[in-house]
């Protein structure tokens, strides 16, 4: 728990000098003032985030968590538990979908076994750093003790800063787990406090019979652990999972070092949610790529106060999201610090109108 504090004792409000020396260049740029929207208020937020007139998004790195899911005992999943660890090995051999749209964004992907129920083979490509072997079923037990929640948002704290010496500009947080929907959901449903039957979604692709069991399943681990909405740990150790764990946690981090955090689907959400919880000012340093197709997704955005950047009916995961929004970030940085100024191209500016009388 030390390192939690010790972290969060670093996470700062963001610079608003910063973001107001970017209001003004973005206005000196050739174009009407506020023409390019969210773009230009992602480089005003990156820019308050590092403390830098032009920072660097050269760096990016997504961080791919992975961890199995007690709960699939109930049939919550439309794919046996034992795709988490295959899927695992498509991230090594690059043939996912975060794979792809990494490589686009030029973006370095690191996969992390923090939960996987089985022992994976070694790969130099693959950081093994199990907080446990899967969650147990949250429908007849929690799914961790507080210490192994813990572990868990540690063990993402140490791989970001293990990583940071590699540099990182910009990251973004991804995951695998099946099962892993349920567990958003449920902690979805602990601290908005909406209807299990409105931010339960279908997952990887259940049909209607399996989806009703899901939301039932949901209800009966909130009725067996009563996790305390007041309490962010209890409810990541009751309901959670080891990836959303260790995701909250390399959001921590990323936050106390001033480096902007790309958010994907659901389950990043999920993540995010604890970490705001835990700490309201890394509401600041997050990014909402997308909003998802998991209903329950935009019900995290609200709470937490975020505004997606795109709505392409993701709901695929693994940092795909995230990927893409990169790359939004990136762009941003390249309109602000590439874009010539009305005085520097010799443009005119916009004429000034007369008061109205």
């Amino acid at each position: 728990m030390n390192k939690i504090k010790e972290t969060i004792r670093k996470i700062s409000v963001i610079d608003q000098g910063f973001v107001n020396k970017t209001q003004e260049r973005l206005d000196n740029l050739t174009k009407p003032l506020g023409s390019l929207g969210r773009l230009e208020e992602l480089a005003k937020q990156i820019c308050g985030i590092t403390g830098k007139t032009n920072p660097s998004v050269e760096n990016k790195v997504i961080f791919t968590l992975a961890a199995d899911h007690g709960v699939t005992e109930e049939g919550v999943s439309a794919f046996p538990k034992e795709v988490t660890a295959q899927m695992v090995y498509n991230f090594l051999n690059g043939g996912a979908g975060i794979n792809v749209l990494a490589n686009h964004t030029g973006a370095r992907v690191v996969v992390v076994d923090i939960g996987v129920a089985s022992d994976l083979k070694p790969d130099k490509k693959l950081i093994i750093k199990k907080a446990g072997y899967g969650t147990k079923n949250m429908a007849r037990c929690p799914a961790m003790i507080r210490e192994e929640a813990i572990k868990a948002i540690e063990t993402g704290i140490e791989i970001f800063e293990e990583e940071l010496n590699k540099g990182i500009d910009i990251i973004g947080i991804g995951e695998m787990g099946i099962g892993n929907t349920t567990a958003a959901s449920a902690m979805t449903a602990v601290f908005t406090k909406e209807p299990i039957e409105n931010i339960t979604g279908r997952g990887a692709g259940i049909d209607d019979k399996s989806l009703k069991n899901k939301i039932e399943i949901i209800k009966k681990a909130l009725a067996v652990n009563k996790p305390d909405a007041d309490d962010p740990i209890d409810v990541l150790a009751k309901v959670g999972g080891f990836e959303i764990g260790g995701l909250c946690g390399i959001i921590l981090a990323a936050a106390s070092h001033k480096i902007p955090v790309v958010i994907d689907g659901f389950i990043s959400g999920a993540a995010a949610l604890i970490a705001f919880k835990i700490e309201p000012k890394t509401k600041d340093y997050m990014i909402a790529a997308h909003s998802s197709v998991e209903s329950g997704h935009k019900y995290i955005l609200k709470h937490i106060g975020l505004k997606p950047l795109l709505d392409l009916n993701l709901r695929l995961g693994e940092g795909t999201g995230a990927a893409l929004g990169i790359g939004l970030a990136e762009a941003a940085i390249k309109i602000l610090t590439q874009m010539a100024t009305f005085k520097s191209a010799g443009v005119s500016e916009k004429k000034k109108q007369d008061p109205i009388l």
